[in-house]
């Protein structure tokens, strides 16, 4: 299990020119609203104005030559919040590396936090552009590191945040590190906690970290004949990244035998299902825990819970997540601390003994057994959650930026973090068919009056583009976050689903029993 050790460097200077095309929200331009202006930055950069120029280094940010003073409504291309900040703390310009609702919730935190100048998404989507969140890169290629690491280098960038799972396990991390830019989230090496179920399975096992009983299996046959001596229900798990859809349930054995004959058999997730974990079926509630890393120390972030199933009452397959809420009740502060002294430091632990120090974010997917009351690790990713991420940015009131710049460092001791007291709920809206055949560029509209039809409303895209009239279309499977916070679950829940119900959308859908659980345990209360 030996791998490499994760490592971060420090911000590099400012290179000569940007050939990149960048999306400014003119909502950062003195308030204008929420309609996006685009230009490219070869042209940008003709006439004299180049890097050398204007710059985006937190010492030279706020002062750009005369033939820049039309862009004076630039106070930063951050949150006006920043204006307070103070001068001698350390500011920095942050590139979020994917194009999702946990990006655009990341993206949103980044914003507000008074020591970030400048937030870049690469590729981002249409409503991240359009909200204001972030200046989205479209055309950085962020699978070639070469690339991200030239921009990062003109730009200035100071902290790369990686969003998604496929760039982590493909080593973006590694590069970048490499190349002396600070990067939260594992190596390649490390990141095999979530790219791999069978290493992590041997991770649990060396270190008595308490995980479902399991098996792996390569051959169907072998598999089968597992499954029969286990009966059901019980679990089958394609061992690498099938996008939140490589875990089937089965509560036959039809239905089990069906899941290794579509893995093992017909190869319906590729290589990710190329080998496959038979695991125990655990009978209890299912809850998320998140915390920081930075290869010695673990943070950790507040307690979330979400819906995998896509349909209400806990029915039908398997999705990446159709909602979540902040804080999850069933995770007690006595429970986090258990969670904590007996899978997150154990991990961090292990990882670092076998050479390979986990830098990022931990999240552990727990299974709070009903017979003992005790949590169970089921399943690790290694970055935010999504949906999760989407609550827990609604709640997060300290400074992202340099909780995130102190993992990379190995300065995590030294952070404590400020949540806001209230709840927080997403309801996801996504395609009809999902997580099925689904059709794309359906229009959506009426998303501004939405996110006004409460307080503490934000909507967080996750599939979204623009039609050549300029109406917001559909281009994903998950599409919308409608999010909100309130002083307790079922506020947080009112607001979020008036919101919903306010989205003009006719081939969405969206679970109408978000929190059923908490709200569950508030009436018991």
């Amino acid at each position: 299990m030996a791998c490499v050790a994760c490592s971060a460097g420090s911000s590099l200077g400012v290179g000569k020119s940007v050939s990149s095309n960048l999306t400014f929200v003119k909502s950062n331009l003195n308030g204008f609203g929420s309609s996006s202006v685009s230009f490219s930055f070869n042209q940008f950069c003709k006439g004299n104005i180049s890097s050398s120029h204007y710059t985006l280094s937190s010492c030279n940010l706020r002062s750009r030559p005369p033939n820049l003073l039309r862009f004076d409504g630039f106070k930063s291309f951050a949150s006006t919040s920043n204006d307070n900040a103070e001068t001698s703390e350390e500011r920095v310009a942050v590139l979020v590396i994917g194009g999702g609702g946990r990006e655009h919730a990341l993206c949103y935190a980044l914003k507000k936090s008074p020591s970030c100048d400048v937030v870049f998404c690469a590729p981002g989507n249409a409503g991240i552009a359009q909200s204001g969140d972030a200046t989205c890169i479209t055309d950085l290629d962020i699978t070639d590191s070469t690339a991200v690491a030239s921009f990062c280098r003109k730009w200035a960038v100071g902290l790369v945040v990686v969003g998604p799972e496929a760039p982590l396990v493909a080593g973006l991390v590694n590069d970048l590190s490499k190349a002396g830019i600070p990067t939260f989230g594992p190596s390649s090496e490390a990141a095999a906690l979530e790219g791999s179920k069978d290493f992590m399975k041997k991770l649990c096992d060396k270190y008595r970290i308490p995980t479902a009983k399991y098996q792996t299996f390569s051959k169907p046959d072998e598999a089968k004949a597992y499954v029969k001596e286990q009966g059901a229900p019980i679990v089958v798990k394609a061992d690498g990244l099938a996008a939140g859809k490589g875990v089937v349930v089965a509560m036959t054995l039809d239905e089990a035998l069906s899941a290794i004959d579509s893995m093992l058999v017909q190869g319906s997730f590729g290589s990710a299902g190329s080998r496959v974990i038979i695991e125990e079926f655990l009978d209890g509630e299912e809850a998320s825990f998140f915390a920081l890393v930075d290869g010695e120390t673990a943070l950790p972030l507040e307690s979330a819970q979400d819906h995998k199933r896509v349909g209400d009452g806990d029915t039908g397959p398997n999705t990446g997540g159709m909602g979540a809420y902040s804080p999850a009740p069933v995770l007690t502060r006595d429970l986090q601390s258990v969670v904590m002294e007996t899978i997150i430091r154990p991990t961090v632990k292990g990882m670092a003994s076998e050479g390979c120090k986990f830098v990022g974010v931990l999240y552990a997917g727990l299974m709070i057994e009903k017979k003992t009351g005790l949590p169970k690790l089921i399943e690790y990713n290694v970055r935010f959650g999504d949906p999760e991420c989407q609550v827990l940015m609604m709640r997060l009131e300290s400074d992202l930026a340099q909780a995130l710049l102190a993992a990379c460092r190995g300065q995590l001791g030294q952070v404590s973090l400020t949540w806001s007291p209230e709840s927080a709920m997403v309801v996801v809206m996504a395609s009809k068919g999902y997580p099925g055949s689904y059709k794309k560029g359906t229009i959506i509209k009426n998303l501004e009056e939405a996110e006004t039809v409460a307080p503490m409303v934000k909507i967080f895209h996750a599939g979204t583009g623009l039609d050549a009239d300029g109406n917001f279309i559909a281009t994903g499977g998950r599409v919308l976050g409608i999010t909100a916070r309130g002083k307790d679950i079922q506020e947080a829940r009112d607001r979020a689903y008036d919101a919903a119900e306010a989205v003009d959308w006719p081939e969405g859908f969206f679970r109408r029993d978000i929190g059923w659980r908490a709200l569950k345990l508030k009436q018991l209360v």
